[in-house]
């Protein structure tokens, strides 16, 4: 079967989700779901990525994600790849942790698609019976979702990437104590009303709701939204490579370079390192590796791109000098 197109465009949304190998779990403890989280606070810092909702289960996660930049497969690719690599390093094992490709499904960013799939990623809990709506449970209970870590949250406690405010705001509610509150109680209603396995399962209001569907359809909008992304697939505005290995496209590498050339510059100069010196200094030099970081937290450009513009030899290099700094007693996990 055809893997389907990855369409992106700058302000695109998306539903992302993800499953297991084999459905095996991709969350063992909460230690592994706050390196998810931490993950995925480092892929938005990378790509300028705004999250609108989110929740973790054991075997896989639901994302609504929000791309200024045309850079979903790109984040992506970072993002799973880097979580793989820790739950791999932390639990002593190696090879692939998620299962087939991960779903993303464009979803029209206003209205009654963006707000249903809202409701739907939170209320996930109560469809997987790790909560009891019946029984008075909240969706407010379950822990690893953004309505706990994000919409029951005055602004000050919340993540810097998780656009709460343009969600309460989309679906009429006030980013205040009341606002929050009735957000959530509009949630609890739907899962007790509804039922455990219906609750906030939406059906498209499109004239074709085979091909709009909140779990298998290619978009989750109107006709007129399908219409839109049709055109961008038609004029080969930023789309990914057809071959199952998915590069940036040439306008997001320039983009991405241009962010990087930036950094670079100002780094330098905070760091009172002038170019001259960049042939001379090895390639491990304190300096270097500082600004090296800088830029792969803040961009998706690669490790070779790196190295090249600080003369660090090679990507390999730059590699294990972010690893060895990362590791170092005063900082954290890589």
């Amino acid at each position: 079967m055809a893997r389907s197109l990855r369409i992106e465009y700058p302000g695109a949304f998306y539903h992302v989700m993800a499953r297991g190998n084999r459905r095996e779990k991709i969350f063992r403890d909460d230690t592994d779901r706050r390196f998810f989280l931490q993950t995925l606070a480092d892929a938005c810092q990378r790509t300028g990525w705004r999250v609108h909702a989110w929740v973790l289960l054991d075997n896989h996660y639901h994302l609504l994600i929000e791309t200024p930049q045309p850079n979903l497969v790109v984040g992506m690719g970072w993002l799973q790849n880097t979580y793989t690599r820790r739950f791999n390093t932390r639990h002593r094992l190696w090879g692939r942790l998620f299962g087939d490709r991960y779903k993303a499904v464009p979803v029209e960013g206003a209205g009654y698609y963006y707000q249903t799939l809202l409701d739907y990623i939170h209320l996930n809990p109560v469809r997987a019976r790790l909560l009891d709506a019946a029984r008075g449970q909240s969706v407010r209970d379950y822990a690893w979702s953004s309505v706990a870590s994000g919409y029951a949250l005055p602004p000050r406690r919340r993540a810097p990437w998780l656009a709460c405010a343009e969600a309460l705001a989309a679906c009429g509610f006030e980013d205040d104590s009341s606002g929050r509150r009735r957000f959530v109680d509009e949630l609890d209603r739907r899962a007790v009303e509804e039922g455990r396995t219906s609750c906030g399962v939406a059906a498209s209001q499109s004239a074709d709701g085979r091909r709009s569907h909140l779990r298998h359809g290619w978009f989750w909008g109107s006709q007129a939204f399908a219409e839109r992304l049709l055109k961008v697939v038609a004029t080969g505005a930023p789309e990914r490579s057809r071959s199952t290995h998915y590069r940036n496209t040439p306008e997001q590498q320039a983009h991405d370079e241009k962010t990087a050339e930036e950094i670079v510059r100002n780094e330098m100069q905070a760091e009172n390192l002038e170019e001259a010196e960049l042939q001379r200094l090895p390639g491990s030099e304190p300096r270097k590796v500082r600004i090296a970081r800088a830029v792969r937290q803040q961009t998706t450009v690669s490790l070779a791109w790196i190295a090249a513009r600080l003369r660090m030899r090679s990507a390999g290099n730059v590699c294990q000098c972010l690893r060895r700094e990362t590791l170092s007693p005063s900082k954290g996990i890589a």
